[in-house]
């Protein structure tokens, strides 16, 4: 039995050929899981505010559940919570939600993630604002994160503002 020297195994490795490039930026290109829920959550709460619905389509399972603040019962399905949606989405103008203090937890495929959230909006002339919490649970398919289930509760909200136009004051007019 032959044993190679140490000199003998780096003269080997100089000698073998280079590893795939492809391969090295496909390692590099993926991210991990967490990172990409917490994209995948970003743009699509991103559609959600423009309205685009066809990309934030990709976002959520056919048989998504959807359980919102209202003491209503939970939507359940992609055709229901478009509908949803998209009423929701009639009454108000100006629609701006941010989350923070986001945390995710991964178990093989499936996750779960919850953050806070502000969501702000003209309604009927008036400002509303209601501060919360969201928890989602997602699965993953094939090769991207959806929404399974989407639970979202208001812990506070502000009365309505009328929206009252800036109003510029000149000097010496009242």
């Amino acid at each position: 039995m032959a044993f190679a020297s140490p000199a003998g195994a780096q003269k080997k490795n100089k000698n073998a050929p280079a590893p795939d490039a492809g391969e090295d930026l496909k390692a590099a290109m993926h991210t991990p899981d967490a990172q990409a829920i917490d994209q995948a959550i970003g743009e699509a709460l991103g559609y959600w505010q423009i309205g685009d619905v066809d990309s934030m389509r990709k976002y959520y399972a056919d048989d998504v559940v959807l359980v919102s603040s209202a003491w209503e019962p939970p939507i359940i399905g992609w055709d229901n919570f478009l509908k949803a949606y998209q009423a929701q989405r009639a009454q108000v103008s100006g629609a701006r939600m941010d989350r923070s203090n986001t945390l995710i937890k991964v178990n093989g495929n499936s996750a779960w993630a919850t953050f806070q959230f502000i969501y702000a909006a003209q309604m009927e002339g008036k400002v509303v604002q209601f501060r919360g919490h969201t928890t989602l649970i997602l699965a993953k398919q094939v090769d991207r994160w959806v929404i399974t289930l989407n639970h979202s509760s208001v812990v506070d909200s502000t009365l309505p503002e009328p929206v009252t136009p800036a109003i510029s004051v000149q000097p010496g007019k009242p």
